[in-house]
C-alpha cells in the first residue's frame, strides 16, 4: 500500500471509530487526534488510546514532527531527545570516540552536524577521536574508561565489544517503528549481532567510483568504460599516449591496507556469485579459496604494471591514501584515474569543482553475469555508558541532520532514508546516490563485517605485505586464513 492510501485508510478507520465510540456514549475513550494516526496494521482500541509515554507502531506524523521547541529535526516521542529539549540535561557532556581527528576535514564536519543538537539541548559534544583509534579504543574499555559513543568504522570491531557486553541495545532506548521510519532495513541488519540490533548507522559512501580529472579528460578524448575490457584498453592507451592511468595509495597509518581491501572486495562482487561473497565474508569461503584469489589476481594485473600506476608498485604502500588522488590535478595530469568512495573529495585540493575539474563513473563490470554491484561503506555509532544524555544524542544520530557538515559540504551520503535531495549542498553527492540506488546489487564492504582481527587486522596486513612483495599471494592468503577466530 502507497503512503497515500495509508493516510487515508487510516482516516477512515479513525472517523469509524469515532462514530463506534459516539454510539455507545463513551467519552473518556476518544479515539487518537486527526494529527497522530495509529498503528497502519490495526484500528484505534475504543477503550485505551496510546500511551502518553510511548510512540505508536507508525505514530507518523507525530513521531517525525519536532515538538514545540521548534527545533529542526525530528524527534522521537517519549525518547530522552524530546526531554533533552526541555533543558533537562543542560549542562552535561557526552564524549564520542572515532577515527579521524577533531581538525581534519570529518571532524570539521562532525562539529557542524551536531551544532544544531548542542544549541537545542545545551549538551555538550566533545569528539576525542585520533588516528590511531583502531589500536587504542580497546585499551580504554580494557580499563574500564570507556567512550559515552563509539563511531565505528567497522562494525566486525564493533562486534569484539558486543560479545563483551560493553554495548547497550538500542532496543533499551529506541523504537523500532522510529528505527523502520529513518532506515532502510538493510542498514539495521549490518548492526545486528546474534539477533540483536546494537547501533545506528550514521553516514556512508559509495565505494564503487572512479574519478578522473574532468577538463583534461574531455580534451584528450578520453570515453568512460563501460565494462573491464574497455577499462584495461583505456590503461593502454593512456600508456601508449606518455602517461600514467592510475593514481593509487594505501598508506594510512595503523590502518595500512584497507583501501587494498576495497578493490578486492569489488573484485568479488564482479567475479563471483553474492552468494560467494556472503560466504567470504562470514568465513565460510576462505581466502585461500580460486574465488578469492581470482578476485585478486584481477586487481593485481593494474597495480603490478608498472606503466598503469602513478610511481610503480613499489610506491603504493607508502603513498598516504589522502595524497595520492592530488596529482591527478597536476596539469598536465599525472595520471588520469583514483578509485575510492565519495569521501575522498574531502582530500581534493581546496577550489576544485565537481563536473569542472572532477568527474566520476561507476567502476565497471567484470562479468556481465553479476551485473552492476555496488559496494557501500559507512560509521555506525554504539553506546557503551547509558544515561539520559548520551540516549539522546544517539537518537539524534538517526536523522540526516546529524550528518549535514558532510551533505552540505561533501564527503559523505546520509545512511537515513528520511534524507531528501535538498539537504545535499554538493550536487555530485545527490549523483551517487542516485547511482547507488540504480545498482543492481550491493553489499557492504566486506572487511568491516569480518570479526576485527581478521577485517582491520590480518587483512590489512598481509594484503599490504602481498602489494609490498614481501609475500606472495598464497603465503598471504593462509596467513589471513589462520587468523579467523574459531566458530
Amino acid at each position: 500500500m502507497n503512503k497515500k492510501s495509508l493516510i487515508w485508510t487510516l482516516a477512515s478507520l479513525m472517523v469509524l471509530a469515532s462514530m463506534i465510540l459516539a454510539a455507545c456514549g463513551g467519552g473518556a475513550t476518544q479515539a487518537p487526534a486527526a494529527t497522530q494516526p495509529p498503528a497502519a496494521t490495526e484500528p484505534p482500541a475504543a477503550t485505551e488510546p496510546p500511551a502518553a509515554t510511548e510512540a505508536p507502531a507508525t505514530e507518523a506524523p507525530a513521531a517525525t514532527e519536532a515538538p514545540a521547541a521548534n527545533v529542526p529535526f525530528a524527534v522521537m516521542a517519549g525518547g530522552e531527545l524530546e526531554k533533552a529539549l526541555t533543558g533537562a540535561y543542560k549542562g552535561t557532556t557526552v564524549t564520542v570516540d572515532g577515527a579521524f581527528e577533531g581538525n581534519d576535514p570529518d571532524g570539521v564536519k562532525f562539529d557542524e552536524s551536531v551544532k544544531a543538537f548542542e544549541e537545542a539541548t545545551g549538551i555538550d559534544v566533545n569528539y576525542i577521536g585520533n588516528k590511531e583509534f583502531e589500536a587504542t579504543i580497546s585499551a580504554r574499555v580494557d580499563a574500564g574508561d570507556p567512550p559515552d559513543i563509539v563511531d565505528f568504522p567497522q562494525p566486525g570491531k564493533a562486534g569484539q565489544f558486543v560479545t563483551g557486553g560493553n554495548i547497550v541495545p538500542v532496543s533499551e532506548y529506541l523504537s523500532d517503528e522510529w528505527l523502520t521510519q529513518q532506515y532502510n532495513q538493510s542498514w539495521r541488519d549490518m548492526v545486528t549481532f546474534d539477533g540483536v540490533e546494537m547501533g545506528v548507522f550514521h553516514r556512508f559512501n559509495g565505494k564503487s567510483l572512479v574519478w578522473y580529472p574532468k577538463k583534461a579528460w574531455d580534451a584528450a578524448g578520453y570515453e568512460i568504460p563501460q565494462t573491464w575490457e574497455e577499462l584495461m584498453a583505456l590503461n593502454q592507451q593512456i600508456a601508449d599516449d606518455g602517461d600514467t592511468p592510475w593514481c593509487i595509495g594505501i598508506e594510512s597509518g595503523a590502518a595500512t591496507g584497507w583501501a587494498a581491501t576495497d578493490w578486492t572486495e569489488e573484485m568479488m562482487l564482479r567475479t563471483t556469485s553474492l552468494e560467494n561473497y556472503d560466504a567470504w565474508v562470514a568465513g565460510d569461503l576462505k581466502f585461500d579459496s580460486p574465488e578469492v584469489k581470482k578476485a585478486i589476481e584481477t586487481w593485481s594485473d593494474l597495480w603490478f604494471n608498472d606503466a598503469f600506476v602513478y610511481g610503480g608498485r613499489s610506491s603504493i604502500v607508502t603513498t598516504a591514501f589522502g595524497d595520492s588522488p592530488t596529482p591527478m590535478f597536476d596539469d598536465p595530469p599525472k595520471c588520469w584515474m583514483h578509485k575510492q568512495g565519495n569521501f575522498i573529495t574531502g582530500f581534493f585540493p581546496k577550489g576544485t569543482e565537481a563536473d569542472v575539474d572532477y568527474g566520476f563513473f561507476y567502476f565497471p563490470p567484470v562479468d556481465e553475469q553479476y551485473g552492476k554491484p555496488f559496494l557501500v561503506a559507512g560509521d555506525s555509532m554504539y553506546m557503551f555508558n547509558d544515561r539520559p544524555e548520551v540516549r539522546a544524542l544517539m537518537e539524534y544520530f538517526t536523522v540526516p541532520e546529524s550528518v549535514s557538515g558532510w551533505l552540505e559540504g561533501g564527503g559523505a551520503l546520509a545512511a537515513q532514508q528520511t534524507a531528501t535531495p535538498e539537504m545535499y549542498g554538493v550536487p555530485l553527492e545527490r549523483g551517487i546516490a542516485e547511482l547507488v540506488a540504480q545498482a543492481t546489487s550491493f553489499r557492504f564492504d566486506g572487511s568491516d563485517l569480518m570479526p576485527g582481527e581478521v577485517g582491520s587486522g590480518s587483512f590489512w596486513e598481509h594484503i599490504t605485505s602481498y602489494v609490498a612483495g614481501s609475500e606472495d599471494l598464497d603465503t598471504a592468503m593462509k596467513a589471513i586464513d589462520a587468523s579467523w577466530p574459531q566458530k
